[in-house]
């Protein structure tokens, strides 16, 4: 079993109907796949990997060999750590432009440019959503908006790398857990492997493919689909060989917007259904995410009911 492989450029062309109906089918079975020919140039892709590479090498390996991570697990004897993750982070987003790296030739211009095919991509997406879900041409993208549509979603990337660990039985990369916004587009180390995700009870790998986008489902949009697209449960597995790169753009709702199931899908379910998924407003349920990100996802919804 493996996560579906689609060609994003079919969209455009004879296989326009058997491309919708993949990606439907990856949102409802799955909430992950992997999109090929994703309008992203190689080129750009290859000098992504080049510039993240070098940064991690000249400005965050000595760090993390000092970190707490590495120090705990020095120290854990035969102790498994179940609260920390074997990764190193960074945040890029448009308001910490100056934070980024100077040092590392080229990372700031390739990464904002980076972004800016991300977001084209991600609306791409939520359009295909739309088209699938039988919603309005850009109903996510406005719902993600808010009120009066004062284009405040925004576009957040981390940035990580899994060094080699010396104990990945002792720790995790990453822990499970589902993501808390809306599309997420990641585009991972094509030779070490360690990203998995749940389905049907069993832990599935996805597989490296060279210079590919993984996108998955957020809660916001399980939420705005009133569950037909479920947002999955995915981990990364620690290695005792390789250096991992994942960056993960997240395309989420502004914090001001109200989430809720988009009526047209209320409609079609029944009465049970339609009490699942509250209307909460975004930056409320990440105040809740934040603190239960490694716990079931269902309470975070009831958490914000309250709110």
């Amino acid at each position: 079993m493996a996560i579906p492989v689609i060609d994003f450029s079919k969209l455009n062309g004879d296989e326009r109907a058997k491309t919708l109906a993949e990606i439907a089918n990856a949102c409802e079975e799955w909430g992950f796949f992997q999109l090929v020919n994703n309008g992203i140039a190689e080129e750009l892709l290859e000098r992504v990997k080049k510039v993240s590479s070098e940064f991690y090498k000249v400005e965050r390996e000595e760090n993390f060999k000092n970190s707490k991570v590495v120090n705990l697990l020095n120290e854990s004897g035969d102790e498994k750590l179940e609260n920390v993750d074997w990764e190193d982070v960074i945040t890029l987003t448009d308001d910490n432009v100056s934070e980024w790296s100077y040092q590392t030739l080229g990372f700031q211009e390739t990464m904002k440019e980076f972004r800016y095919e991300l977001k084209i991509l991600a609306e791409k997406i939520m359009e295909v959503m739309d088209e699938n879900l039988w919603l309005p041409k850009g109903y996510i993208k406005k719902a993600f908006n808010g009120e009066g549509g004062e284009n405040n979603a925004f576009l957040g990337t981390k940035l990580c790398h899994y060094p080699p660990c010396p104990n990945p039985e002792k720790v995790t990369g990453l822990r499970a857990h589902t993501d808390a916004g809306g599309v997420i587009l990641l585009f991972q180390d094509d030779e070490v492997g360690g990203l998995q995700v749940l389905k049907d009870g069993e832990w599935i790998d996805v597989q490296p493919l060279k210079n590919t986008i993984v996108i998955n489902t957020g809660d916001q949009i399980e939420v705005l689909s009133n569950g037909r697209y479920k947002s999955a449960w995915h981990r990364v597995l620690s290695t005792i060989d390789g250096n991992r790169l994942s960056i993960a753009s997240f395309y989420n709702p502004s914090l001001k917007a109200t989430i809720a199931p988009a009526p047209q899908l209320v409609k079609e379910t029944n009465e049970e259904m339609d009490q699942t998924y509250p209307r909460f407003v975004f930056g409320d349920y990440m105040s809740v995410y934040v603190q239960q990100k490694f716990l079931p996802k269902e309470p975070r919804f009831q958490a914000v009911r309250a709110v």
